[in-house]
């Protein structure tokens, strides 16, 4: 039964000193506030937050667990749908997801579900007392294609359940959008190198700088495997259209986040990264990525900071809690705005951004009220750096070397209801099947292919027909 009403919030570093390196913003709960935290749970005989976990995790039970001091079994019972738990607890948006439809939310208060599941996961870490479950015998072999978060969910989930995994990742280290994408304050690497081991070490082997659709394709990978799980996610950038992207200075936040994370910028000029920066830069979005870029590029040294976005920030898809931080640390928000072209000097480099001033319509299909252009609503933004993050699509590489694939609007890949695509053998999860979306959700198609692929291999192994519903193969 809930003693206290009142939300303990983490510790968050101030924003006058986290701008000056890339430590991580957010403090975990020390075990008297976790312990204070977790007893406000109700603990309901319907939990309405397990419904909200896109993974499945008996939420209730793990936090009653935290409530009476026995961490090590809270661990373990997330760890039976969760496997990357240290990273959920710091970038999963729990805010419209479990915890919006825990009880205590109706009071704006719900239980910090979020931060109780990193507290788990980092006391385990922090002791040293990590349990593998025994896998069992190896029965067949599975391969599976990128390393981020969807994949990584159903390597340990076929793991567990006695299966030879080998992931095949393009980049030369494994995580995906997860080392590649997620700025070190916010999501520091050693957390998700450290998940890594975790799945490494119930038998998963990972093959490093194998591009699957060059190095090898899904045809070979099916003649020495049983099935393919295909998670390479959403990595091919978007642009704007606009005049004057071509220029130096103009970054995708997909390339400016991987420079910045995977390469070190952040700890120049100790280490040497190919990674110019300004003094102003415009960040173009509105989304995490966006708010990544920007506090980003803030702590790479910029001085002005403006992020241009079409609709206001009740629009603005990111998290309340990254808009917060990033207004907190200096960045303009430059509202109601669009970028209309680039402009350059007479060495092909970024001296400017010329921007259009908007006010809101009517909503349209989507249910926004619809921008329109303001009269004599154009300006310069004076920047030498513009940073585009408005959306990423699929890499068509993996999918254009195979024949067989049914490829929807958008160039993702199709699939059913359990992830199996129209390539018997072959199923996918994350991004590449759904469009962008979040860690949590990748991670819940992970598992969903993860148990259909464990299901048409029993069959298989069992001698009971495989291959009518187009799912397994013969």
């Amino acid at each position: 039964m809930a003693v206290d009403s009142q939300r303990v919030e983490p510790r968050t570093l101030d924003a006058e000193d986290r701008v000056g390196h890339f430590r991580e913003v957010q403090r975990g709960y020390t075990e008297e506030e976790a312990v204070a935290e977790a007893n406000r749970c109700l603990q309901c005989k319907r939990p309405p937050c397990a419904a909200g976990c896109p993974v499945g995790i008996n939420i209730p039970a793990f936090i009653d667990m935290i409530a009476r001091g026995l961490y090590r079994e809270a661990i373990e019972k997330i760890k039976e749908k969760n496997n990357l738990p240290a990273v959920c607890g710091r970038v999963c948006p729990q805010e419209v997801q479990c915890e919006k439809k825990c009880i205590l939310a109706k009071r704006g208060e719900p239980v910090a579900i979020g931060n109780l599941e990193r507290f788990a996961a980092d006391w385990e870490r922090e002791t040293g007392s990590m349990s593998l479950p025994y896998p069992g015998d190896c029965r067949f072999n599975i391969a599976v294609v990128g390393s981020g978060p969807s994949s990584l969910t159903a390597a340990a989930d076929l793991a567990k359940m006695g299966y030879c995994v080998t992931i095949y990742e393009a980049l030369h280290e494994p995580g995906g959008v997860l080392i590649y994408g997620i700025p070190e304050f916010r999501l520091p690497k050693n957390i998700v190198r450290q998940e890594i081991d975790y799945i490494k070490r119930l038998g998963v082997s990972i093959k490093t700088n194998t591009v699957i659709g060059k190095t090898k394709t899904v045809d070979e990978l099916l003649e020495s495997h049983d099935a393919v799980f295909i998670g390479s996610g959403a990595g091919l950038p978007y642009f704007l259209g606009i005049p004057g992207e071509h220029l130096n200075g103009v970054y995708t936040a997909n390339e400016f986040l991987t420079r910045s994370n995977l390469m070190g910028a952040h700890e120049f000029p100790s280490v040497d990264t190919p990674l110019g920066i300004g003094k102003n830069v415009a960040v173009v979005g509105a989304g995490n990525v966006a708010m990544d870029a920007a506090r980003t590029a803030i702590r790479l040294g910029a001085e002005n900071v403006h992020l241009v976005y079409r609709r206001t920030r009740e629009e603005m898809p990111a998290r309340r809690d990254e808009i917060d931080k990033a207004q907190e640390e200096g960045v303009q928000f430059q509202l109601l705005s669009s970028p209309e072209k680039v402009i350059g000097d007479d060495k092909g480099n970024v001296m400017g951004l010329s921007c259009q001033r908007y006010d809101l319509g009517e909503p349209d299909h989507t249910g926004r009220r619809k921008p329109i252009s303001r009269e004599h609503g154009e300006f310069c933004l004076p920047v030498d750096t513009v940073i585009i993050a408005v959306g990423q699509g699929v890499n068509p590489l993996v999918l254009e070397s195979t024949e067989g694939f049914e490829i929807g609007p958008g160039g993702y890949l199709i699939t059913d209801e359990v992830g199996a695509t129209t390539r018997p053998g072959v199923f996918a999860g994350g991004d590449v099947a759904t469009g962008t979306d979040t860690v949590i959700k990748a991670m819940g198609g992970g598992k969903k292919a993860a148990l259909a692929i464990h299901e048409c291999l029993e069959m298989r192994r069992k001698g009971k027909r495989v291959g009518a519903s187009g799912r397994c193969k013969a």
